[in-house]
């Protein structure tokens, strides 16, 4: 029986959150739910806010295509729709509230274990674990396996 009752799972969907996703499934028990989460940042962050467009309808794009990808991943953990999350902000800040919110005693998310510049400049990884108020497992992602 495992000591977690609630587990929220923030992917990237790339071809990494299928370790995640596995990962998480070894918690998988009776008594023990999911949350599938995975946090955009606004396009305007990603630019500087300098480009002279609308990006609205390119965001929305990009959120319907994350509530897809979220959608193949929740029957491995059999996630019902209703926790299904997809937030558009900084994604350690969106984890943290939506774990803070939803009474979560695990966040499992991916690590690519940047060194060096990478991790001087942060990642979603670091910024969660360094800031949630409940026990994080970071699963070491994108190794190549011989």
């Amino acid at each position: 029986m495992s000591i977690y009752r609630h587990i929220l799972v923030a992917v990237d969907l790339t071809d990494d959150a299928a370790q995640v996703v596995a990962r998480a499934q070894k918690f998988q028990g009776e008594g023990v739910r999911f949350s599938l989460v995975h946090a955009l940042e606004p396009l305007g962050f990603a630019y500087g806010g300098d480009i002279p467009m609308d990006l609205t309808s390119i965001q929305d794009q990009l959120t319907a295509h994350a509530r897809a990808k979220l959608a193949e991943l929740a029957p491995l953990l059999q996630v019902p729709t209703e926790r299904q999350y997809v937030f558009t902000g900084m994604p350690d800040a969106e984890i943290h509230r939506l774990a803070d919110q939803e009474g979560v005693d695990l966040i499992i998310i991916g690590s690519h274990g940047r060194h060096g510049l990478a991790l001087l400049l942060g990642s979603t990884s670091t910024g969660v674990l360094h800031g949630a108020h409940c026990d994080v497992l970071a699963v070491r992602v994108g190794l190549k396996t011989a």
